[in-house]
């Protein structure tokens, strides 16, 4: 996984708003379908997903939404990642579609080398929390360039 899918892009997007919020109460997930450009119905069901992991949970009612359990220096990108993707093992050959149906059944000159590829994004993932990206995002002002 070099770049995330759609999905995980609406995933890390919908947790950066969140941790932007933390310790000011629940979002309402208009809000962070609004701000992040996520499209509502695919949020609420990541959103629900994520619950699952510990990382999000949420709250019911006129006040309620969804909010950030963990410091934003506590949660990082290859967390939410693994979470979503349920993390194979890193011997899975990444670019292949099946492993039932491989034609080089494990004789794959790639094999090492997108193996050792997928450890090198995991592990800038890994290194990236979403307060990294909270300071990035302070420190170059890109939001307010729009």
């Amino acid at each position: 996984m070099l770049v995330p899918t759609k999905k995980n892009q609406y995933a890390l997007r919908a947790i950066f708003e969140l941790a932007k919020h933390m310790d000011q109460g629940p979002v309402k997930i208009s809000e962070i379908a609004a701000t992040q450009s996520i499209p509502q119905p695919f949020l609420e069901v990541i959103l629900n997903q994520l619950k699952a992991s510990g990382i999000v949970n949420s709250k019911r009612g006129f006040f309620g939404g969804y909010f950030l359990v963990k410091s934003p220096d506590r949660v990082s990108v290859g967390d939410v990642l693994r979470f979503l993707n349920r993390e194979p093992p890193t011997t899975d050959c990444i670019a292949c579609v099946s492993k039932t149906s491989c034609p080089f059944d494990g004789r794959c000159a790639f094999s090492s080398m997108w193996i050792r590829v997928k450890q090198a994004a995991f592990d800038i993932y890994d290194q990236t929390s979403f307060q990294d990206l909270i300071d990035r995002e302070q420190d170059t002002g890109w939001p307010d360039k729009q």
